[in-house]
């Protein structure tokens, strides 16, 4: 039995333990510790968006150590039990190997009476440079109407300072907490979590053994309303290569009696997707998950402005006329995205090539219940039969280079509940329950490999430009985020409470 099927007796329990007095003035103590502490905590967020820890290029690596070792710093002055976990080396694309950044792990409090949880996060950033369009320098965390800009700002350097703050609270008020706290945090996220799954499986049955619940905050809400996030779509990532002469050939000269790598990987391209968005590909949209009557009532109550979201991303027509089936088509259904052309001339000016070798980048988001190893053969299988139907002498590669799954909680688990609770207390709004359109493959390995519960819980904007040119945090939900964050700690141990007074009901 499940918390919103509890006997009303329990529930007044519940009730009761939640509007506990006591409980009331920890969580205003806690409240005004915060915001008393908040320039403190610009401060630490301002020192670390100082870190160029961009772990997509390799001479910034030092800079994703770096910020490794002040993550470690930072638990082990809170007197955590901290570990720098090594977790091996990246082979680079020249056959070199450089060390990854270690993943840290950290303890606060091992009491068997209470709850634990992990919280995951990381601190490595997407690349920013100042010509790349920012108004301000990216890695100068600056406060402008009471944005702070910089990047990794909110992607996810200030959340994870938010749940580091708020255990930081609790001692500072000698006010136990509440749950057993752990903490793992990477440097690898930006660029696939690289050496993480194999660390998770390693320490399942170590540091994993007594985590009951995961909590994930690298994700952000919807609209001003506070949102809790209880899905993500997954990722099939895909390079088709055609190749045909031994070497690039001017068209000039051999123009017209050539048939062209580059008109043949633009013609299958044209057969994956149609104009209206469409997938094309047999199987694919027969694997999707049909849309229930209940999730089609939990879109309908979602807060989203359509002409806002047109306007924040610069479009005058959209796929889709109305919220549902936008929110639906953004989250719960698979899209296919070419990303680009690899090959050929794309410089500026121009050059008169037929290119003998291009390869096409695209992907496929994944929903339940698909399956990435079936796509991958279900791409595979039709771009080689729209291929041969071309009769053409050059050579077509299908390769799947990612194949991340989605993944999906049941919101109405206890721990949504919870969460709800908590936003209800620090917001005083109930959130909206959302999903995520992107990926993040780290989510199902959790649930793949330790069987735990997991809850996405964003405290940034849904305007912070997360990958973007000036990615901000507003100092509203840093600091209100780290209130939230404070108080679902209670709200966990609550469910411990339950489960001491009824312990088979959950």
């Amino acid at each position: 039995m499940t918390i919103w099927q509890l006997p009303s007796m329990l529930l007044v329990v519940i009730s009761s333990v939640s509007t506990h007095p006591h409980h009331l003035f920890e969580y205003d103590e806690l409240s005004q510790y915060v915001d008393s502490h908040q320039e403190e905590y610009v401060q630490t967020l301002r020192d670390w968006v100082a870190v160029e820890s961009d772990s997509s290029d390799v001479l910034r690596r030092p800079d994703c150590h770096r910020m490794m070792d002040m993550t470690a710093e930072k638990l082990q002055a809170m007197g955590g039990k901290v570990e720098l976990v090594d977790i091996g080396v990246q082979e680079l694309p020249d056959g070199k190997t450089v060390a990854l950044p270690k993943v840290v792990t950290a303890q606060f409090g091992s009491d068997p009476s209470k709850q634990t949880v992990c919280v995951y996060g990381h601190v490595d950033v997407q690349p920013a440079k100042l010509e790349d369009g920012w108004a301000t320098e990216p890695y100068n965390l600056t406060d402008i109407n009471g944005n702070l800009y910089g990047r990794g700002a909110s992607d996810n350097k200030a959340p994870v300072l938010a749940w580091i703050h708020t255990v930081e609270a609790y001692q500072a008020l000698s006010i136990d907490l509440p749950v057993n706290v752990k903490f793992i945090i990477e440097g690898m996220e930006e660029t696939g979590s690289n050496g993480l799954d194999a660390m998770i499986v390693a320490q399942k049955d170590t540091f994993f053994s007594d985590v009951e619940y995961i909590i994930i905050s690298d994700c952000g809400w919807l609209s001003r309303r506070p949102a809790l996030t209880y899905g993500t779509r997954g990722n099939c990532y895909f390079f088709a290569e055609v190749e045909g002469p031994k070497q690039d050939l001017h068209s000039g000269v051999y123009g017209g009696t050539v048939i062209e790598p580059m008109t043949d990987l633009i013609g299958i391209l044209d057969t994956l997707i149609s104009p209206s968005g469409k997938i094309l590909i047999p199987g694919i949209r027969e694997a999707v998950a049909p849309l229930s009557d209940e999730e089609w009532k939990m879109y309908q109550d979602i807060e989203f402005d359509i002409e806002s979201f047109k306007s924040k991303i610069g479009v005058s027509q959209l796929m889709y006329s109305n919220k549902v089936d936008l929110l639906a088509h953004r989250w719960r259904y698979p899209t296919v995205t070419i990303h680009g052309i690899e090959g050929g001339f794309s410089g500026p000016g121009s050059k008169t090539v037929i290119p003998a070798k291009v390869i096409a980048k695209f992907s496929i988001r994944q929903v339940p219940n698909m399956d990435p190893a079936v796509v991958k053969k279900q791409v595979t299988d039709y771009l080689n039969s729209v291929f041969a139907k071309r009769k053409s002498p050059n050579k077509l590669k299908v390769t799947m280079i990612i194949g991340a799954k989605p993944w999906l909680a049941d919101t109405k688990h206890p721990l949504y509940e919870a969460g709800k609770a908590a936003v209800k207390r620090v917001f005083n709004v109930e959130p909206d329950l959302i999903r995520e359109g992107g990926t993040i493959p780290i989510a199902k390995t959790f649930e793949d490999v330790t069987g735990k519960s997991i809850i996405m819980m964003p405290i940034g904007g849904f305007d912070d430009g997360l990958h973007s040119q000036n990615e901000k945090m507003s100092r509203y939900n840093y600091i209100e985020g780290t209130k939230l964050l404070a108080d679902y700690f209670d709200e966990i141990s609550l469910l411990q409470k339950v489960q001491d007074i009824f312990p088979s009901k959950l």
